[in-house]
């Protein structure tokens, strides 16, 4: 198909896709002349995977550059198939940043803090920092349960990696880290509401439990005294008292 084909296949408008060959997100495609080129399925399904990774993760064109190339060539280990996952969700720490207290909760929540990434454990000491600059403290038994929580997910991504070859264990990995991510957030906000509506339902949230407002006295109201007006009576005339005279 000819470009303009592949922009109706796709969506993707035709200057979209030529930024793409450009960038090498996007294969080129098989030359047919000097100015045009033919292209496939494969340029269908790429595209499409771009717009997934740029448009629903986010991701910059560098970041999924770097995950398309790892893709294309992916790494030994798998252990070493989330670090190309991680690096392009994740962002670099800086060398200032004190990752003491994520440490102190991997070791609490017997998880080695030598096989987790500088930069996520980086990103999990600033972010509960942020919540203390906000004046926001979770308590230790609620980071608790938020850590059972993402185990029983991480075990069930884990667990569902495939192993017959590498390039299937990448794909799975990178994409499922990358794409899943909206959808876990998603179902959390979904779960809350359902949540909030078996606690609460429509019921308004009782006095104790709501938050307290400060107090802002009322001033007295200033009254006009009324002038009443002396009321007239009117004199009330007395008949002589005629006895009559006896003899």
């Amino acid at each position: 198909m000819r470009i303009s084909q592949l922009a109706a296949a796709t969506g993707v408008p035709v200057a979209t896709i030529k930024y793409y060959l450009r960038e090498k997100l996007l294969h080129d495609g098989e030359l047919t002349s000097a100015t045009q080129a033919r292209y496939d399925d494969s340029h269908v399904r790429r595209l499409k995977l771009i717009r997934a990774l740029v448009g629903t993760a986010g991701l910059s064109v560098a970041a999924t550059r770097e995950l398309l190339q790892g893709l294309a060539n992916p790494p030994e280990s798998g252990h070493d198939l989330l670090g190309v996952a991680h690096r392009a969700v994740t962002r670099p720490a800086g060398d200032d940043v004190d990752v003491a207290p994520a440490q102190d909760l991997l070791r609490r929540w017997g998880w080695d803090d030598q096989a987790c990434d500088r930069d996520s454990q980086a990103a999990l000491a600033e972010a509960l920092d942020g919540l203390s600059s906000a004046g926001l403290e979770l308590p230790p038994a609620l980071l608790d349960r938020y850590a059972e929580a993402m185990r029983a997910v991480a075990e069930a991504d884990i667990g569902s990696v495939p192993t017959d070859s590498a390039e299937a264990a990448m794909r799975f990995v990178v994409l499922g880290t990358v794409l899943v991510e909206p959808v876990l957030l998603a179902m959390r906000r979904l779960a809350q509401q359902n949540v909030s509506f078996e606690r609460f339902g429509g019921a308004a949230i009782t006095a104790a439990a709501r938050p307290a407002t400060a107090h802002t006295p009322t001033a007295p109201t200033a009254t006009a005294p009324t002038a009443t007006a002396p009321t007239a009576t009117a004199p009330t005339a007395t008949a002589p008292d005629r006895t009559a005279e006896t003899g």
